[in-house]
């Protein structure tokens, strides 16, 4: 995507609408709104030659101008890594993540990540996400597995983005969890934020905090623990195992979160069904997965104890 500009004066039918949302309204509809918002928070968006936030109410007269920067090609490194593809078009490629592997590159893990796969698997992705992100949309954590949906066009991410934002998009996980889960259906609505304890931990916490909606089934439960179907309302960070934990039932492998890994070396938590609108045909699309072996053997285990 080459660098583009923009430039509004604002008409008195326009006056006191949020900014952000004057800019979504006026400009092409392949930029999502996570991105343009994303633009005004970095300045690239300015009114009167002024940086403002997304909630500035705009006034008649005011000027607006808009810079698009040019998207900057990855600077991640390719590698044949193997990947269970489970869909793939021109616009995107969803994949069943291993657990164990890394979405995009970080401090720490630069390599052996998703991204450095889909770079040698299909060429391009979008460059929306930046150098490191190309093609991410959403992750989940490393030693999670489950389904990913990655963008190959800045198009795909842009609506794939506001999705995700709007919660169009459904995700379905199967966790197995310490304890005996009382209630057949559960809903947890509590603030989430850094944990003040450890700052590479989140936490339930009314401070600093966004708000957090995760509900769950029961679909069968053992002697000492249950497994739980769970969608989320929203998706903060390690979001399901910070609720499951804080109620008192942490997912067995997840020692970060409250448990030992006994019967299972990582959180026993998949991604297994992802819902989408195609980016292109516009037509609802579902994806399912099975269980990884690991978790299959466990709830083996856990029905025979």
């Amino acid at each position: 995507m080459e660098k583009r500009y923009y430039h509004f004066e604002v008409v008195a039918e326009d006056k006191g609408k949020r900014l952000d949302k004057f800019i979504v309204e006026n400009l092409p509809k392949d930029f999502s709104r996570v991105f343009l918002q994303k633009l005004i928070a970095e300045g690239h968006i300015v009114v009167n030659l002024v940086s403002s936030k997304a909630n500035h109410k705009i006034l008649p007269g005011e000027l607006i101008d808009v810079t698009i920067p040019k998207a900057v090609k990855s600077k991640v490194e390719p590698e044949k890594i193997k990947l269970n593809i489970v869909y793939e078009d021109k616009d995107i490629v969803v994949v069943n993540k291993a657990p164990g592997m890394v979405v995009h590159p970080a401090p720490g893990s630069k390599s052996k990540t998703l991204v450095n796969a889909l770079l040698a698997h299909c060429k391009n992705l979008s460059g929306i996400g930046g150098v490191l992100k190309p093609g991410i949309v959403h992750r989940i954590d490393k030693d999670v597995s489950g389904l990913l949906v990655v963008a190959k066009t800045d198009r795909a991410h842009h609506a794939l983005a506001d999705q995700f934002k709007d919660k169009t998009a459904s995700r379905v996980y199967y966790a197995v969890v310490k304890g005996v889960v009382q209630l057949d259906n559960g809903i947890i609505d509590l603030p989430i934020g850094r944990s003040t304890r450890d700052r590479k931990k989140m936490a339930v916490s009314f401070e600093r905090s966004r708000d957090a909606l995760t509900r769950y089934k029961v679909l069968e439960r053992f002697k000492n623990s249950s497994l739980l179907q769970i969608t989320l309302g929203t998706g903060r960070t390690h979001q399901i195992r910070v609720h499951l934990s804080y109620i008192g039932h942490p997912i067995l492998g997840d020692v970060k979160y409250g448990t030992t890994a006994i019967g299972i070396s990582r959180p026993a938590l998949h991604a297994k069904t992802l819902g989408l609108i195609h980016p292109t045909t516009k037509k609802y699309m579902q994806f399912k997965t099975e269980l990884p072996r690991d978790m299959k053997e466990l709830i083996e285990k856990l029905k025979k104890s």
